[in-house]
């Protein structure tokens, strides 16, 4: 027996009472008039930005004047004619290090903590982290309340692996000094398009 199941089995043998699971289905989780609006609130004041898209706006050239200065685009989206880099194709993720923009599509965004579910779509999911700045594509139909709604509908695809993202990457762990991009991005936009 390994160390680690003499631990459990310890651990069990002083169990005194047990308590069965809560029963979830009747919390009151919190609902919007408004979800997208709510949700473009809250992406705002967590840091990011979150842009409704027109349905004859051109994606490409909107991405082109957010990031003017952007060289290495990486993308394997379908339509995404500016990109340089394509994470399906790379041999090893740090090929994606120097990535100015990143641009990815969320499956649904949650209008409770401004938040995005990505299932990993590309080979290389470090185009997610690494990148300087996050462009997420999001269908502005796909936007829950909650997290309990969100939790409900989480997927996980052959890769399997997904995470929630929310705003840039930030912390003031050190002397409580607000540092964006500290472990990825430093700007997140999310650009809500008719789907």
């Amino acid at each position: 027996m390994s160390s680690k199941e003499d631990i459990l089995k310890k651990y069990r043998s002083n169990i005194r009472e047990q308590f069965d699971m809560p029963d979830l289905s009747d919390i009151l989780a919190v609902t919007y008039p408004n979800p997208l609006l709510q949700f473009i609130n809250m992406t705002k004041s967590v840091g990011g930005n979150a842009i409704e898209v027109e349905e004859w706006c051109d994606i490409n050239k909107l991405i082109r004047e957010l990031f003017p200065d952007a060289v290495e685009i990486a993308s394997n989206l379908p339509g995404i004619t500016i990109a340089t880099r394509n994470p399906d194709i790379v041999d090893d993720a740090s090929d994606l290090n120097g990535t100015d923009v990143g641009i990815i599509r969320g499956e649904f965004g949650v209008a409770e903590n401004g938040c995005v579910w990505i299932p990993q779509q590309m080979k290389e999911k470090a185009v997610c982290f690494i990148s300087e700045n996050l462009v997420i594509l999001l269908p502005k139909s796909q936007i829950v309340n909650n997290m309990h709604e969100a939790y409900r509908r989480i997927k996980f695809n052959d890769y399997g692996y997904g995470t929630f993202i929310s705003g840039p990457s930030k912390t003031a762990d050190i002397a409580q000094v607000l540092v964006m991009g500290a472990q990825a991005a430093r700007s997140a936009t999310v650009l809500l398009i008719d789907e």
